[in-house]
């Protein structure tokens, strides 16, 4: 039997084999050291978001967990590009405190997307709701082709 770490499906993943309900995360930079600035902004860099689109819109919902409004910036950029960034602040630590565990991240998150040309670019909204944050760009409607047939003469 190995007692090496075996990466999973799941992600890099190692398991203590005498205690199967007991799962780490195997960090395998343990050991380097990286400038503080760069290990608290990777974390959150990677926002997750989801875009879909409806007849009437197109949707981006982003987790943003543990975020309050002010932590969040929703823009409009010149070219119909979207904008969503926001900033998770980092705990303040205590001389006295002991940590044993920090896996929730800090720092910042910037994603930009390319929006459609039927995009009403000036009707874009936002809205936030347990840690949900929704971006509602509604669409213009698409005009149908007006076809009109021509008569063949002999």
């Amino acid at each position: 039997m190995s007692l090496i770490p075996i990466p999973s499906f799941f992600g890099s993943r190692r398991s203590n084999v005498f205690d199967p309900f007991s799962l780490d995360i195997w960090d395998r930079f343990e050991g380097f050291n990286f400038p503080s600035s760069a290990c608290e902004t990777t974390a959150v860099a990677n926002a997750r978001i989801d875009w879909k689109e409806t007849p009437e819109a197109h949707l981006f919902k982003v987790d943003v967990p543990g975020l309050k409004k002010e932590e969040v910036k929703v823009e409009v950029e010149d070219g119909g590009i979207l904008k969503i960034s926001g900033e998770r602040s980092k705990e303040q630590e205590e001389k006295n405190d002991k940590w044993h565990r920090v896996e929730r991240s800090s720092g910042k998150f910037l994603r930009r997307f390319r929006l459609p040309e039927n995009a009403k670019l000036e009707q874009v909204k936002a809205a936030m709701e347990n840690g949900m944050l929704t971006v509602t760009v509604p669409k213009e409607e698409v005009k149908k082709p007006e076809v009109k047939a021509i008569d063949i003469s002999t």
